[in-house]
């Protein structure tokens, strides 16, 4: 293939390079957030109230004076992002350049309920930048299992277990990611809940989702199912209450068992075989039961394509990471005949996710 010469195609060449370019330094954008975040720089903004002036915040961060000249350049770079509004200096309008919050921006303050940070720093973690730099290596390698095994010799969930810090924020960010879900489904979505006295939120770690669950639905026995020792210094209270074992062997019995951001972590075969247990759990669709999962379903609801690419981010993070995978309508309809069920129902409320009740 001869390169092209002319100064049509030498265009299109230039054009081609500085696409390339942006795509090879998304990775930037990452970096630059989790340098907002560790400096706290969206906090700062916040308490002060105003739009707040260059100088006032490098007065306010932690940072050593001879490198304050740098924050200017990074607020502008964050500012085009989108994650801070920037009203520019004009000499007969303002003096100095001032920042303030995005909604988007919103989403990394420390107070925010429903905060992303944890989840970011955890995703940025070293171990997990490691994983990615292995990928080439473990799709040309004997390992059978993820690239996050090649490059750190163990699972991500054996290594989270023994790094608190990771374990915590995969923590923080799980739950805050909970309690956002909850309070939609319980606003805009209840009725999936309406009519159970029973339901087994399986894999549900501290009870975050599970106890918003309770307080909404008083007469509704909520029930956390998880590992002994995520469970085992939790206490129950009222209708909420926490029992540990194997999710793979044996599911306590409930009108209603939910799955809230489980199956994506794990493959087909898994996947199947936790759906199983989750069948012989319940009643029959006669008798009200059915499953409650809460997960993506690729290419519903209809997107952007920012939204559809953000999906296959998701579904390379499992891949690499955990031998996981998000999967699409048809594949879900297949995991799910696999699984014993007759018949399911795809609810697209949740953004990126979707609700799916499905029944025996």
């Amino acid at each position: 293939m001869a390169f092209a010469t002319g100064k049509r195609d030498k265009g299109e060449l230039l054009g081609a390079q500085a696409e390339t370019w942006h795509l090879l330094f998304g990775f930037m954008n990452s970096f630059k957030l989790k340098t907002a975040v560790e400096l706290g720089i969206p906090d700062i903004i916040h308490k002060h109230g105003q739009p707040m002036k260059l100088s006032d915040l490098v007065s306010a961060l932690p940072i050593n004076p001879t490198k304050a000249h740098c924050i200017r350049r990074l607020m502008r770079s964050l500012a085009l992002s989108g994650f801070f509004l920037e009203k520019k200096a004009r000499e007969s309008e303002l003096l100095e350049t001032e920042y303030t919050l995005t909604p988007t921006c919103q989403l990394l303050l420390t107070e925010n309920p429903f905060g992303i940070s944890p989840f970011l720093l955890a995703m940025l973690d070293p171990c997990l930048i490691k994983s990615w730099q292995c990928l080439a290596t473990w799709l040309q390698n004997d390992d059978p299992t993820t690239a996050f095994n090649t490059a750190n010799g163990t699972s991500f969930w054996e290594y989270a277990g023994h790094k608190p810090t990771l374990n915590l924020r995969f923590n923080e960010a799980m739950a805050a990611d909970s309690r956002l879900i909850a309070s939609v489904m319980i606003k805009e979505f209840k009725g999936v809940f309406e009519g159970l006295n029973s339901l087994v939120d399986v894999g549900g770690g501290t009870g975050t989702m599970a106890a918003a669950i309770a307080d909404a639905f008083p007469n509704l026995k909520c029930t956390v199912f998880d590992q002994p020792h995520v469970v085992a210094n939790l206490h129950g209270r009222k209708n909420l209450n926490f029992v540990g074992g194997n999710l793979f062997e044996n599911i306590p019995a409930a009108d209603a068992v939910m799955l809230k951001w489980i199956l994506h972590f794990l493959g087909d075969e898994d996947s199947i075989k936790m759906l199983k247990k989750c069948r012989e759990a319940i009643p029959s669709k006669e008798k009200g039961g059915k499953v409650i999962i809460i997960d993506m379903v690729m290419g519903i609801p209809k997107a952007d394509d920012e939204s559809i690419e953000t999906q296959l981010f998701f579904d390379m993070l499992m891949m690499v990471n955990v031998a996981g995978k998000e999967r699409n309508k048809k594949e879900w309809a297949e995991l799910l005949h696999k699984a014993g069920f007759s018949d399911y129902k795809i609810h697209p409320i949740l953004g990126l996710r979707s609700v799916i009740e499905v029944y025996p």
